[in-house]
């Protein structure tokens, strides 16, 4: 739990948690994300057929995560494979989509 003694150490944690909230807080990257949980890793190719959105869309939802540290990617000849890196986020989606 937080310690609410510690005002400006409470702040930054919630700063930093609030920002992370923001990055998994869209439609396109919530699917991204539980399609990574279900599949461990993909490319943007069956990434992209999955959520039927422009694959330069999803080419930018992939570079939000990525640079927030959520997911991490790796070139594999021409592709390039995603796959999630923060357990915490991981487990946020679970959590929120596990009906």
């Amino acid at each position: 739990m937080i310690d609410f003694s510690d005002k400006e150490k409470t702040k930054a944690l919630l700063s930093e948690k609030a920002e992370l909230f923001k990055s998994i807080a869209h439609p396109v990257r919530l699917c991204i994300l539980a399609m990574l949980i279900k599949e461990k890793q993909s490319n943007v190719t069956d990434i992209q057929c999955c959520l039927d959105v422009p694959q330069p869309t999803v080419s930018q939802h992939l570079s939000k995560l990525k640079s927030a540290g959520i997911l991490s990617s790796e070139r594999n000849g021409t592709e390039i494979i995603y796959k999630i890196i923060n357990e915490e986020v991981k487990n946020i989606i679970i959590q929120i989509l596990d009906n």
